[in-house]
């Protein structure tokens, strides 16, 4: 018969018990959860861990790749048109094309818009010298064209509504070659990825290393950030007027004010009805309202108390919605000097967002606009991770399921954190590369 002593056993297992309520209690709680309900009020969003992130890929960041020609194929403006982040895009594109075609590059025309309320250029918004200087061994930029040529007015090669793959060696050179300065608005659907490397080294080095504020706007930019309470969140709102007649989307509930502003932007783009608007909000197209957004930064766990800069265009309706929650919210005309607010235009408006939510703790989008993609870009190029955009296509989708209560802020919550943990959206793949963590 064998025979077991249970002290020695007892005193095992009080001792191994003891052990772990001791691990336990020194552990931190668990803040890079990736699965799992998210407990609110306790753990938001950014204590997620990433899986992956955007950096900048060493390729462009190690310099130039190629000798610049001797010879240039002549000369390229780049006529830029819509908003500045649009303009920025347009021209950063330019940039590319003129190296890839061996051309000596102009400073660029931007559109000035009674629409945008625009009448500042590239210089009014741009330091020039500090780009020509960090343009250096990418792409020949010059302020002024030689005498033969100043007295002309480019030749304008149209390739900004162009379908299919555009091919500007095949397009556009022969133009170059034939008339020595042209302009150009860069086609949307080129082909980016069949630049060779020194093409694409340009047009990376131009938007997130070459462009910087004139020191006029940026030190204003600087003291705007100075006056916002730190941490702080920068919110890219986008519900104006034209923004959702636009859309085309319907919105019942909306106050008298708001359905007339809307109502004076439509023209003749009426708002979809019946089958046809539920399909169009569940693919994504209909604007977050300020409510709408608000119920997402609570389901990601945002503290009302979290102090908000809200980079928003002139207009933005139902405001009430979000500052009924969050009540910490600054803007460019609460914080500035009336007299200076009141002379700024479109483009220095934008420049100042753009500034603030390049440098802010961090950074959410209602849209995945020009600004967004920009503003994502450069935080991936400054190291700075905590950005996301919120999900029209999933919120509505959730909606139509009929999901209500604590079910639907955890839908949420989950949708934006998978997107959050793989780094969607938070950088333009041409000149960042994936890093898995």
């Amino acid at each position: 018969m064998v025979v077991f002593s249970v002290k020695p056993l007892f005193s095992v297992l009080v001792v191994s018990l003891s052990l772990f309520l001791l691990l336990a209690l020194l552990s931190p709680p668990s803040q890079n959860r990736i699965s799992g309900e998210p407990s609110l009020g306790e753990a938001n969003i950014w204590s997620v861990r990433r899986l992956v992130e955007w950096r900048p890929c060493n390729w462009w960041l190690q310099g130039h790749q190629t000798a610049l020609p001797l010879e240039t194929n002549g000369y390229i403006r780049v006529d830029c048109y819509g908003g500045l982040n649009q303009m920025r895009r347009d021209f950063c594109d330019g940039v590319g094309i003129a190296r890839l075609l061996n051309a000596t590059l102009v400073l660029p025309k931007f559109e000035v818009a009674s629409y945008w309320n625009e009448t500042s250029g590239f210089a009014d918004v741009y330091d020039v010298d500090y780009f020509i200087q960090h343009m250096d061994g990418f792409v020949k930029v010059v302020k002024e064209l030689p005498p033969e040529i100043a007295s002309k007015e480019p030749v304008r090669v149209d390739c900004s509504k162009r379908k299919g793959q555009f091919d500007y060696v095949e397009s556009v050179l022969p133009s170059l070659l034939k008339h020595k300065y042209i302009s150009i608005t860069p086609a949307m659907s080129q082909r980016r990825d069949r630049y060779p490397l020194y093409a694409k080294a340009a047009l990376c080095q131009a938007c997130y290393k070459a462009l910087r504020l004139t020191r006029s706007l940026e030190m204003k930019a600087s003291q705007l950030l100075d006056a916002i309470p730190k941490p702080f969140m920068s919110l890219h709102l986008r519900f104006e007027p034209d923004m959702v007649a636009y859309s085309q989307c319907e919105y019942p509930g909306l106050s008298p004010a708001s359905v007339k502003a809307i109502e004076a932007a439509q023209v003749d783009r009426k708002p979809w009805t019946g089958e046809l608007a539920r399909i169009w909000r569940q693919r994504g197209k209909c604007p977050l309202t300020p409510n709408e957004t608000a119920l997402i930064l609570q389901s990601l766990s945002i503290s009302p108390t979290t102090n908000i800069y809200l980079a928003a265009g002139d207009g933005l309706m139902e405001i009430e919605g979000l500052t009924d929650t969050y009540t910490n919210i600054f803007t460019k005309s609460s914080l500035l000097n009336g007299e200076d607010f009141i002379s700024m235009h479109g483009n220095t408006k934008a420049a100042l967002d753009y500034y603030v939510s390049i440098n802010s703790d961090s950074y959410i989008a209602t849209y995945f606009g020009n600004m967004d993609k920009m503003v994502s870009a450069m935080r991936a190029f400054k190291g700075l991770y905590k950005t996301i955009f919120l999900s029209r296509r999933g919120f509505a989708e959730l909606t139509s399921q009929g999901l209500r209560g604590k079910e639907f802020m955890q839908a949420l919550w989950k949708l934006h954190r998978d997107e959050f943990v793989m780094g969607r959206g938070s950088a333009l793949p041409d000149c960042f590369c994936e890093f898995k963590l």
